[in-house]
């Protein structure tokens, strides 16, 4: 919390809604959820659900929502005006006062909900369960990406329960998993997407890192590593500028020589390679954080 100049953090159960804007307030496709809402990967992987909403053009969907907004502001003809402290809107979306729930029944529902039903899980459901969640993990076409993780399966029981608490029932039903599982992957697809290979890759929500870029960091790793073989007599005395290095390794790339792994890199993935190596003792970085100056270490 950082509020009047005060910042603490208060340990809390509660369900969390979130919304965020992307970096650049456009939602970039070629880029990862991750890299588009820049939230740490410790805190995002923590929701279980994470859905994207993306202003596409279609006449229905405008359509609908422009007759939501007027509706704000708009009163049908005949309709009585709410009494003064009434902030109720009327709106087509969520036409809970003419079905006769209001706002106070709402809450009185939910918190009766809360404090009185706690659904179980029979037996017959839990191989469901653990047969879903096996499925998930081998969606991946290899086994270095992470498809579901733990996380994914808690995820999964804790939307069913609540399905069946939202009906005041004892026990979870057959339809409240499916719905749950319909749920995980729905949000799996959209948040967990690798843009460069379009599959399923937990690592990305998880660590902030896909398994693809992770192999490509390795694969300029190596490259670096030639580079100073190559031309060890060359650049050990004064090293390398940053900029001459990544020119020279995306012309390696462009001509398909970079290594095994010829798909498009990135400066990021450069910045990490380049940090791996520092940490192992392979190169040290002088100069100008944004364009150092790389020396080879003896090793």
């Amino acid at each position: 919390m950082a509020k009047a100049g005060i910042i603490c953090t208060l340990n809390a159960r509660t369900a969390i809604l979130a919304a965020a804007n992307p970096v650049h307030s456009k939602y970039d496709a070629k880029l990862s959820v991750v890299d588009n809402i820049r939230l740490p990967p410790t805190l995002l992987s923590r929701f279980d659900l994470i859905y994207l909403i993306l202003d596409k053009q279609s006449e229905a969907h405008d359509r609908r929502l422009a007759n939501h907004i007027v509706s704000l502001f708009s009163r049908p003809e005949g309709e009585v005006a709410a009494p003064e402290g009434d902030h109720e809107q009327r709106t087509t979306l969520i036409a809970t006062k003419d079905h006769g729930v209001t706002k106070a029944f709402l809450a009185n529902y939910i918190s009766y909900a809360r404090k009185n039903v706690h659904p179980t899980i029979p037996e017959h459901l839990v191989k469901i369960l653990v047969n879903e969640y096996k499925n998930m993990r081998s969606m991946g076409n290899s086994r270095k990406t992470i498809t579901a993780t733990p996380r994914q399966l808690d995820s999964m029981i804790r939307i069913a329960e609540a399905l069946a608490k939202m009906k005041l029932r004892t026990e979870v039903t057959e339809g409240d998993l499916e719905e749950s599982i319909r749920l995980i992957k729905v949000a799996m697809q959209q948040s967990a997407t690798d843009p460069n290979t379009g599959e399923i890759d937990m690592g990305m929500i998880n660590t902030g890192t896909s398994a693809s870029s992770t192999e490509r960091v390795t694969v300029i790793c190596d490259f670096i590593k030639r580079v100073n073989n190559d031309h060890k007599d060359k650049i050990r005395s004064n090293g390398l500028k940053y900029h001459n290095l990544y020119d020279y390794m995306m012309a390696k790339a462009n001509e398909g020589k970079l290594g095994n792994n010829n798909e498009k890199v990135s400066e990021v993935e450069f910045r990490q390679a380049l940090m791996i190596l520092e940490e192992d003792g392979f190169i040290s970085q002088v100069g100008h954080t944004s364009a150092p100056t790389i020396r080879f270490m003896d090793v």
